[in-house]
């Protein structure tokens, strides 16, 4: 079992918690894991992008070449373009259409899922929208998760497992929310599928 996963967003989007949640569910089940991410320029509103490769044997090197990665689970839609050249021919891209607009000249949004909807494997999701009605709009990113897990070769247990130790130090109430918006994201994936 080999699975490469390329995370995409913008600073303050919740790469990483996203990164550390799908690492933790990955150690749950004695898996080998390399990870490695680029921050962008400001803490808030530059790139953030994370190689994430888990494996049943030993990972050499934490980059995932052009044209191998599995899955492409972004949280912006405009970033999720960035790293098609990445995506392999059978992968998947998953994205929030929900737009940051940190640029002035941030291309129309339309014209960036028309984009999007020609690749052969896509999912397109408004995950703010999404966690807003479950309660929770800052939890956007494990929406988006939730809707990518199905593209992940791990159990159900161990993502919420992987969510429990990630927000663990915030409270029951947090880690509550956040499985709620995990499996909000993984029932809207499957409706999408189903279409």
């Amino acid at each position: 079992m080999k699975s490469d996963i390329i995370l995409a967003g913008v600073g303050g989007q919740g790469i990483l918690s996203i990164a550390a949640a799908i690492g933790m569910a990955a150690l749950e089940d004695n898996l080998f894991l390399k990870q490695a991410e680029v921050h962008g320029m400001s803490q808030r509103g530059g790139a953030v992008q994370s190689h994430l490769r888990i494996s049943d044997k030993a990972v050499a090197s934490d980059l995932i070449p052009m044209g191998k990665a599995d899955l492409i689970l972004s949280v912006e839609p405009m970033e999720a373009l960035r790293y098609v050249p990445w995506l392999s021919n059978d992968g998947w891209l998953v994205t929030n259409t929900a737009s940051f607009v940190n640029i002035e000249n941030y291309p129309d949004k339309e014209a960036i899922l028309a984009e999007i909807r020609k690749m052969p494997k896509h999912i397109t999701l408004d995950a703010d929208n999404i966690a807003e009605e479950i309660g929770s709009s800052r939890s956007s990113n494990i929406v988006m998760l939730g809707a990518a897990s199905r593209f992940i070769p791990l159990s159900l247990e161990n993502f919420h497992e992987g969510i429990r130790k990630i927000f663990g130090r915030k409270g029951e109430d947090i880690i509550k929310i956040n499985i709620l918006a995990f499996e909000a994201g993984r029932s809207a994936c499957e409706h999408y599928l189903d279409k």
